[in-house]
């Protein structure tokens, strides 16, 4: 079953991270919303941090692990938060289990198909050899040679931990992301529907979200509202984690 941090008391809020993320990504923003009355529940999916790696990933999968966990927590109802490819996770798992959810909140990702574009960093990662036993200063200059955005490498060594006494490892399952990496941009079925209120926040400076897209989004989620935080990328919960709060909490309220 699924790794999870669970705060508070109250209606079910389930959180799920983006790709190459984990659960500690949201542990701030999980103690607000704890605070205003909700149990929260911050996943770790598939071969990523503490939960289970398998050589299975795709989103099919995925929704039928986040119902088991729903199950197995007699999670009847809950809302929804999912940012990048915990959103298309979200949306998936609200498209075929419309009944489990009753608000939905997707960060910075549509329903539509995204190319690969994560190699550079795939390949970043690939490059660090553990057996040569080398320190986290050593992993990041590893890095450097891939990924120029410090932001980045920061957010990806947050996954690496002791895997034995003096040797480092990455938390997340990189041979399966490498061997299935088409999964993550695929598209949600043109036929998938969800009827519940939803809300869709992107970043005024990325361009996962594009104005065109909301007519698309409407057709699979026809009570969609869309909500821009200014001056802000993929990572919007991360760069202005108040705004986010303050809309999220408004239209979970």
């Amino acid at each position: 079953m699924l790794y999870s941090r669970i705060e508070g008391a109250g209606k079910p809020l389930l959180i799920l991270h983006g790709f190459l993320g984990m659960s500690d990504n949201w542990k701030t923003l999980g103690t607000q919303y704890a605070s205003e009355g909700f149990q929260v529940h911050m996943l770790d999916l598939r071969n990523h941090g503490r939960s289970f790696h398998s050589n299975d990933f795709n989103y099919e999968i995925m929704t039928q692990d986040i119902l088991e966990y729903c199950d197995a927590n007699n999670l009847k109802k809950i809302d929804l938060i999912g940012h990048s490819m915990g959103g298309k996770a979200a949306m998936f798992f609200a498209a075929q289990y419309p009944e489990r959810v009753d608000k939905l909140i997707i960060a910075d990702i549509g329903p539509k198909y995204y190319k690969p574009h994560h190699s550079a960093i795939l390949a970043g990662l690939k490059a660090v050899d553990f057996s040569k036993k080398p320190d986290r200063n050593q992993v990041d200059e590893i890095l450097k040679n891939y990924i120029s955005d410090f932001g980045t490498r920061q957010f990806l060594m947050k996954s690496l931990y002791w895997a034995e006494p003096g040797q480092l490892g990455f938390r997340f399952n990189l041979e399966a992301f490498d061997k299935n990496i088409e999964e993550v941009g695929k598209a949600l079925p043109e036929e998938a529907l969800f009827k519940g209120e939803a809300l869709f926040i992107r970043g005024g400076n990325s361009n996962y979200i594009e104005e065109d897209d909301f007519e698309w989004i409407k057709r699979n989620f026809p009570k969609a509202s869309f909500s821009t935080i200014p001056n802000v990328g993929h990572w919007l919960h991360a760069e202005n984690p108040k705004l986010f709060f303050e809309i999220t909490l408004n239209f979970l309220k």
